[in-house]
């Protein structure tokens, strides 16, 4: 996997690019670390899509659970008040 910065990416664009193998990944990087991926696709880009799309959520549902497991449990009456919130919140959009 190769990295470009974001800042040589957005100026040179393909250029940029050129020293990349074909096939090969890159990150895009900022000042602030890694941004994004830069995947080719390769046959299938429909499949392809969903494959990272699905790759994306467990990403996500294993960051969700990582936190979960170092947050303070809620009381009861705190879970209620939240679901209250979100119901009426829910139900604000739908008089809209």
């Amino acid at each position: 996997m190769r990295e470009v910065s974001l800042r040589e990416f957005r100026t040179r664009g393909a250029k940029a690019l050129q020293a990349v193998p074909v096939g090969e990944t890159v990150l895009l990087a900022g000042q602030q670390g890694p941004a994004y991926f830069l995947v080719p696709v390769q046959g299938d880009a429909a499949l392809q899509d969903r494959e990272l799309r699905r790759a994306m959520a467990k990403t996500s549902l294993l960051e969700s659970w990582r936190l979960a497991d170092h947050a303070e449990p809620l009381e009861e009456e705190a879970v209620d008040q939240e679901i209250a919130a979100v119901r009426r919140t829910r139900q604000g959009r739908k008089r809209k």
